[in-house]
């Protein structure tokens, strides 16, 4: 298995909702960006939401998001896993993010949409028991449907029906 390390958050501090992964994919860390699959539809669907699409350069898109209220991370900061599949992850080895410090910082969050059903079950697993109470009560959680190619039970038209969540929570 090969260990696997997230990287930074996109963030700012009148973030108002928060998009969490898993893990980001082998082709995501080879770049060192959210998302970078190019079949993900992540950035497509940024792009109807935000106007963070896939057209502009990386920066621009975390800029557009960042700008509209919105931060985008991952649930563990490291993981043992071959190649890019959730269901490759070794739960023993999930590590989670700090996101007592995130929310620290980034205060406004009341909202955390989990990219697929892995980020929610790691973070309910691994970060919410650190979290202090005050901070979880005021933390709406939702599930959308995934947004890897690997997850090809839903159309990007039913997949954007309901990431449209995230652009009324901001």
């Amino acid at each position: 298995m090969t260990l696997a390390r997230s990287f930074p958050p996109i963030e700012s501090p009148s973030a108002r909702v928060l998009v969490l992964g898993s893990m980001p994919g082998v082709a995501s860390l080879e770049v060192g960006q959210y998302y970078a699959h190019p079949r993900n539809a992540f950035w497509p669907i940024m792009g109807e939401l935000f106007g963070a699409g896939p057209d502009l350069p990386y920066e621009r898109r975390t800029e557009r998001l960042a700008a509209s209220g919105v931060a985008v991370w991952d649930v563990l900061r490291e993981c043992r896993r071959e190649g890019s599949l959730d269901t490759s992850i070794e739960v023993a080895s999930e590590q989670p993010n700090d996101f007592g410090g995130f929310l620290a910082r980034c205060r406004q969050i009341e909202r955390i949409y989990f990219n697929g059903q892995k980020a929610e079950t790691a973070f309910l697993r691994h970060a919410a028991p650190l979290l202090d109470k005050t901070t979880a009560d005021k933390l709406t959680l939702a599930r959308l449907p995934s947004t890897s190619p690997a997850h090809a039970g839903r159309s990007f038209a039913q997949k954007l029906a309901e990431w449209r969540r995230v652009a009324e929570g901001v």
